[in-house]
């Protein structure tokens, strides 16, 4: 494979909106959907009412990356291989003894599953984006909580997760004005959604302009997804694409046969009868990579249009284009804000505009540096004291380098490029930090040459 990519080279363009066109306000979003799966499990559920208070700092147990394994209530961050490196049971840190008491220096039992489908199953549960997180933190609490009264050998809260999780999201939530998340988000957008900056749209339209297809799919529903287009980038949004697919389900979009998921059209955000093919450009619901690739190629007389897909999930965008569709990938990192963000503290100088966003919320910005977790990308093995420590890239990392094309922050970061410029991609020959623009994470440059690929 070559070893640069550019996206002159691509005829379509696809794009997921929550998180990657759509960017939020993350620590007002975060507490927005802690407190609507809180107040569910609360209240229906009869979980104990101290789940509805956060402290500041809360939040800094959220991290991409951690799986859940639910029946221990433990979170794990994982290895590249496998191992454990860093573990907590509920909110509780595990100590480096702990972690080699429990897991020793193995990898954990259910990576070969995890690892071969970026998958989620009844036994575990992989937190890999900002929709996910914060029910990170309500199940550690849960777990917490229910040791307070009663230590549990195996846990079984999951299915009312699941449950608070459906009541808040499910496809007549946003119609009905149902849970918590919905009707504050309609209500305050601005508290929450970031307007998509003016030089993300004026590359949208180069990017039409220059002959491209443009694609939005999105797993939320047409009613949402209108909601939050509008807002972000006008009443005109729907100019900006060729092709709107919403309700995707994804991962099954990407994996699914057309007769397990057809296409649909939407008549007043009602999904009707299911469509035998895809014929034309429009809006629909549902549906299967495989049907909207052959419309891809009647639209392009193509016999194998490239696709490029930018979205923020592996689990539900990056793994499963890559994999079942073979499209380039671009993985939206926010991550690699991150070390930009730490400049001021170090300095001290941080701005007063910083502090004074949504102080009432006091909540400690930026959302993605979790203390508790450490480095997204590496870490040290847990070791017994005086032992050597060895560095290694997480699991999260080796992902980004297998399955995405590049990775970058935001959208905007590559807005102002020529069309024709040439990224260098991940690679199998290439060192660990190949494929990051606009830079690579601090973390994996001080032993750049010890990190590499395997």
């Amino acid at each position: 494979m070559q070893q640069h990519f550019s996206l002159a080279d691509c005829d379509v363009m696809g794009f997921d909106l929550d998180h990657t066109l759509c960017r939020y306000h993350l620590p007002q979003s975060a507490r927005l959907i802690y407190d609507s799966f809180a107040q569910y499990l609360v209240t229906e559920k009869g979980y104990d009412k101290d789940l509805l208070t956060l402290a500041p700092d809360n939040l800094d147990f959220c991290c991409k990356g951690l799986v859940l394994d639910i029946e221990e209530g433990n979170f794990l961050k994982l290895a590249e291989d496998g191992t454990v490196l860093r573990a907590s049971h509920g909110t509780k840190s595990m100590t480096s003894e702990e972690i080699l008491e429990t897991y020793g220096r193995r990898e954990w039992k259910y990576f070969n599953t995890v690892s071969g489908m970026v998958s989620r199953s009844a036994k575990y549960y992989l937190y890999d984006n900002y929709f996910d997180l914060p029910g990170a933190l309500l199940c550690a609490r849960v777990v917490d909580s229910l040791d307070q009264h009663d230590r549990q050998k195996k846990y079984d809260f999951w299915k009312d997760v699941v449950a608070a999780i459906q009541h808040n999201y499910k496809i007549s939530a946003f119609k009905e004005d149902c849970g918590t998340y919905f009707p504050e988000v309609k209500n305050h957008p601005d508290k929450y959604l970031q307007r998509c900056p003016e030089s993300v749209k004026k590359w949208l339209k180069q990017l039409k302009s220059a002959g491209k297809i443009l694609l939005l799919i999105t797993s939320s529903h047409s009613d949402y997804c209108r909601l939050l287009c509008e807002h972000i980038i006008g009443n005109d949004f729907e100019e900006y694409f060729d092709i709107v697919i919403t309700n995707a389900l994804k991962p099954g979009f990407f994996s699914h046969t057309p007769n397990q998921r057809p296409f649909r059209t939407l008549e007043n955000d009602e999904e009707q009868e299911a469509l035998l093919s895809l014929d034309k450009p429009g809006w629909y619901s549902q549906g299967n990579a495989i049907q909207l690739y052959e419309l891809l190629r009647k639209m392009t007389g193509k016999l194998d249009p490239k696709v490029v897909y930018f979205g923020d999930s592996m689990h539900s965008d990056i793994f499963p284009a890559r994999h079942y569709s073979n499209w380039e990938t671009v993985f939206i990192l926010e991550e690699l804000l991150g070390d930009k963000v730490t400049v001021p503290e170090e300095t001290e100088l941080e701005p007063l505009e910083k502090k004074g966003k949504y102080e009432e919320d006091q909540l400690k910005a930026p959302y993605f540096l979790s203390k508790q977790w450490g480095s997204f990308f590496v870490d040290k093995l847990p070791g017994l004291e005086n032992a050597e420590e060895t560095l290694v890239r997480t699991w999260s990392c080796k992902c980004i380098s297998t399955y995405s094309t590049i990775a970058i922050p935001t959208l905007e970061a590559i807005a102002d490029l020529p069309l024709d410029y040439r990224f260098t991609r991940f690679s199998s020959d290439s060192p660990a930090t190949a494929g990051y623009y606009p830079s690579p994470p601090r973390a994996l440059l001080p032993n750049e040459e010890s990190v590499t690929m395997k």
